[in-house]
């Protein structure tokens, strides 16, 4: 693609004015950014310049220059359309559109899905140079850096003793989850990699001028795009469960277990840069968690088989890691007991190994390293590592053999290997050795044990009362027919009870069969992997105490939790989740019956006396708008930790966030900043999803960057651990209660009073054939043929209105409410709360993100999509309406000339895909017309449905999110 006149949306050169001045006289968001952020974009355009001049030369070269042409008709005459209307350009471009067969669309929206790629691919290699930059100038460093926030805290006023209890508490656990929001394949990314590095490599030529390497790189830039251009972007299949446990792995090898000790390193760089004389140990505050291949709410393809399975792949590929890292331990610490005085403790374990042990790892050479006991105790490891893959191997292919007496039994034997072997390098001098790669194989094992991540399990609270009822109907009790509290106390003294319900004779039901194996399978996998391989049993859709109780009663049949000789034990956590507006209101009645049962405060108090509480931010937004499921989280949040403190229960809440704002998405740093003031308290777990994850973690230096954030985020939202902290302002609290309620009417005026407007949804919107697009393993709806709003999943909710560019989930009823606000009390404290509320400032400022996506005159191109036109325009005018008084009004109360002002950078990258989009659009609402028609036969839709799906995968590309 030909860029060279081209730098932001509106940069076509008008006759011979060139870029420079084009965009200045027409482009808002670049007037009000400043100079160093306009040299710092000179230099990104720069780039995304030369990757769009190779794209269009391998285009050229593979499809040959008609399909250049076409696609560079399209891209000059919207960007034209962008300057000024020009009606008969307009009716031109359609009707190109139009003339389009499926074959010669293809390439059309291949080259700007490519092109899509390169750019997000260019900008985050850009913020990561930047980055760099300020490191090796020593700052100014960017917000959330580990450094400046270590000097932040210093300044204060902590002292050692509370920046360590702060440490202590620190606890930051990311949860992968497989819900269908990645429309990008494992190979296109692999791809995408090779491509960030060779960017990487050319700004080092740059430095130095070198013509030969950037030449070099040049081709090998023009090989890998080509190789990517012929790189199917969309799965042909629809991937199985396996398939998603794989995708979750494959950021482990590709990132994390590169990031994850670099994170530490860079605690321990800050903290002996602000606390030199102060000896502030740095201790383990990563996990991972993972509901793939736990989740089974909804999907059915996720059976007790697939748990297992998820958990061997798992331990599988943490093992085989730290067996490569052992291997080359081995090649670099060849000290000689000669000259070294190793350990006696290493020297007799390298030497006293079984026979049988020795003789399989060092074959005919038994006295191989005896000399170099380091050598000779990393290669027995390794060894022992061997027979761990082996076992699981065979258990992965249904060939299952006994574990090697030589295995490890646990992460804790392999890790006292490794620490004995830390211990004695240091006891000799050589601590910057031992703290090398060493250190990082140990940081990776307290990370990521035997298990790599603690697996979730997460099921319908229905499937558990039905399960229930089905073993107490055997015991002549109409469970379903009894009250709570009823319920309760026959849960209760069942789980108190030392004797279980006998099923072995029992004709139960297919679906309690499978709960119970889960529960079997968590028991027996706590053996087999780790007694840390599950974290929590999650409950959706929990409306009341018993909910929670029956997960434990079920859980006691299978020896889970109970009574041993009269003492409580529990090794099952379990996370209420409460996802609507209504479950929100009712979440401290239900949690206040909890901690009030006395049988599960006991078993509670035996599982460590941590209650997790998960909130469903996705549910909540699409059941009530996005102004009232904030406000709902914020106050149930407040309420949930002063409860658990008033009954002594450590609480740890879980963020079910999605990767949009109209799911509880947004940067994580600020995210977790503008929780209620008290409620973090070290430690938080939440969800990344789909998109977030190719878009953190497909590389390792946006994984280092995005896990540091989020750490240091939960740093500062912590310190009232050890300091007090100041309130939030309730006044704010009464403004807030009020716009809740105001946007929710409006917005339920929308989604629910409407009369036709689901209909609409589905015609008007690629939401069905989303559906098709093989990204998960999850079915789109709750229940099948029910297309309403309560059985739509949020993900395809979201997607679906963010293909058509009305990003209304985020923000509808947010114009409203504002509005009626200030009509009534002016702006001065909506002004004062932006100012100096974090909750409020990134309410508001992920809102102007999502109204910065929308596009309402591509938006009114869908909506005659519709085939009931006065419902259609009805809909739309609803919308565009709110469109813009929120953003009249949140420009008003941010005191800024244009959306985004805050965040230059941001606002710039969001423009600059805008023109490149709109060609997509276009193109999508074209074959959508056809694909919906019911003139053409299924022979021929079936002709424009792999274009269809490419258009979803290229807009979602250049949105970059999805669901």
């Amino acid at each position: 693609m030909n860029i060279e006149n081209e730098t932001l949306p509106s940069s076509a050169a008008k006759g011979n004015q060139s870029y420079t001045e084009a965009d200045t006289a027409i482009n808002p968001i670049k007037n009000s950014i400043t100079a160093d952020t306009e040299i710092r974009d000179k230099l990104l355009r720069a780039r995304i310049k030369l990757l769009g001049n190779i794209l269009g030369k391998v285009i050229k070269s593979q499809v040959g220059e008609s399909a250049f042409d076409a696609v560079e008709k399209l891209r000059t005459g919207y960007l034209q359309l962008e300057q000024a209307e020009n009606p008969a350009l307009q009716a031109e471009l359609t009707e190109f559109i139009e003339s389009q067969s499926a074959k010669e669309l293809a390439p059309i929206i291949r080259a700007f899905n490519l092109y899509f790629s390169l750019v997000n691919l260019a900008e985050e290699e850009h913020q990561y140079h930047e980055r760099q930059s300020q490191l090796k100038s020593e700052g100014p460093f960017w917000t959330g850096s580990v450094l400046n926030t270590i000097g932040e805290l210093k300044a204060q006023g902590l002292d050692a003793g509370q920046v360590q209890t702060l440490l202590n508490k620190l606890h930051y656990i990311p949860v992968f989850t497989a819900h269908p929001t990645e429309s990008k394949r494992r190979a296109v990314m692999d791809n995408l990699r090779r491509i960030f590095l060779d960017i990487g490599a050319l700004n080092e030529a740059d430095t130095y001028n070198n013509k030969y390497v950037k030449d070099s790189i040049y081709q090998m830039l023009e090989m890998q795009i080509q190789v990517l251009w012929q790189t199917d972007e969309v799965r042909r299949q629809k991937p199985t469960v396996e398939d998603e446990i794989r995708n979750g792995i494959y950021y482990f090898r590709q990132s994390l277990f590169d990031a994850v000790p670099e994170v530490y390193r860079y605690m321990e760089r800050a903290i002996a840069k602000h606390y030199p004389d102060d000896n502030i140990e740095t201790p383990n505050f990563l996990s991972f968690g993972s509901w793939i291949g736990g989740d089974r709410d909804g999907n059915p393809f996720v059976t007790h088989n697939t748990t297992v399975q998820a958990l061997l792949l798992q331990s599988r590929a943490v093992i085989y890691e730290y067996q490569q890292r052992v291997l080359d331990l081995g090649s670099k610490l060849t000290h000689s007991r000669f000259i070294s005085p190793i350990s006696q403790d290493v020297i007799q374990r390298s030497e006293n190994a079984d026979d049988h042990l020795i003789a399989a790892v060092f074959k005919k050479r038994p006295e191989r390293f005896k000399d170099e006991p380091y050598r000779r105790l990393l290669a027995l490891i390794h060894g022992k590592l061997q027979q761990n893959i082996e076992y699981l191997e065979a258990r992965i292919d249904d060939d299952p053999i006994d574990k090697s007496h030589f295995a490890y039994h646990s992460e804790s034997d392999f890790l006292d290997d490794l620490e004995l072997i830390h211990h004695s390098l240091c006891s000799h001098g050589d601590e910057n050795v031992a703290n090398a790669e060493l250190k990082d194989l140990i940081r990776l094992v307290k990370t990521f044990g035997f298990y790599l991540m603690r697996l979730d399990i997460r099921q319908e609270s229905t499937v558990h009362t039905e399960a229930v009822a089905d073993l107490f109907s055997h015991l002549g009790v109409d469970y379903k027919s009894l009250r709570e509290k009823e319920k309760l106390d026959i849960l209760a003294q069942h789980v108190a009870s030392a004797t279980i319900i006998d099923i072995q004779h029992l004709a139960l039901d297919d679906m309690t069969k499978e709960v119970l194996e889960v529960f079997n399978v968590v028991r027996e996998m706590r053996k087999d992997i780790s007694e840390k391989a599950f974290n929590n049993y999650v409950i959706s859709m929990t409306h009341e105490a018993s909910h929670i109780m029956e997960v434990l009663f079920l859980a006691h049949q299978v020896g889970l939790a109970g009574y041993n000789a009269g003492k409580p034990y529990c090794d099952i956590q379990i996370a209420p989740l409460f996802e609507t507006i209504v479950d929100l209101e009712h979440i401290v009645p239900v949690t206040q019956a909890l901690f009030e049962n006395d049988t599960y405060k006991a078993l509670l108090e035996a599982s460590g006396n941590q209650q997790e509480i998960m909130l469903g931010y996705s549910d909540s937004a699409k059941d009530g708008g996005n102004l009232s499921s904030a406000w709902g989280l914020y106050v149930a949040q407040q309420q949930i930790m002063v409860l658990a403190d008033e009954h002594g229960v450590d609480c740890r809440l879980f963020h079910g966030r999605g990767g949009t704002v109209g799911r509880g998405g947004g940067p994580t740093h600020f995210a977790i900043l503008s929780q209620p003031t008290g409620t973090v308290r070290g430690s938080i777990k939440f969800t990344e999803q789909g998109e977030v994850l190719s878009n953190k973690y497909s590389n390792t230096e946006t994984a280092m960057y995005e896990l540091s954030l989020g750490v240091t985020g939960l740093m500062k939202a912590s310190t009232g651990v050890v300091q007090s902290q100041v309130k939030d302002n309730p006044e704010y609290f009464e403004v807030m209660q009020k716009l809740a309620k105001d946007g929710e009417a409006c917005f339920r005026k929308l989604t629910d009073d409407t009369e036709g407007f689901f209909n609409f949804f589905y015609e008007a919107t690629p939401v069905t054939e989303i559906g098709l697009l093989n990204i998960g393993s999850r079915p789109s709806h709750r229940k099948k043929g029910n297309l309403s709003k309560s059985s739509i999943r949020a993900i395809p909710w979201i997607f679906g209105w963010a293909q058509a560019r009305l990003t209304f989930p985020a923000w509808q009823g947010t114009g409203y409410a504002l509005d009626n606000w200030i009509e009534q009390h002016g702006d001065a404290q909506l002004k004062e709360m932006y100012q100096n509320w974090p909750f409020f400032r990134a309410l508001v400022s992920n809102i102007q993100m999502a109204l910065t996506k929308t596009d309402l005159d591509i938006g009114a191109q869908y909506s005659l999509l519709g085939q009931n036109q006065q419902v259609a325009q009805t809909v739309y005018t609803l919308i565009a309406d709110e469109y813009k008084r929120a953003e009249q009004r949140i420009l008003e109360i941010s005191c800024n000339q244009t959306l985004m002002a805050d965040t230059p950078s941001l606002a710039l990258s969001l423009s600059r895909r805008n023109p490149y989009l709109v060609p997509l659009n276009n193109i999508q609402i074209a074959l959508l017309r056809r694909y919906k028609s019911d003139q053409i036969s299924e022979e021929e839709k079936a002709l424009w449905l792999p274009e269809l799906l490419n258009s979803i995968n290229a807009i979602a590309a250049g949105l970059r999110n999805t669901g």
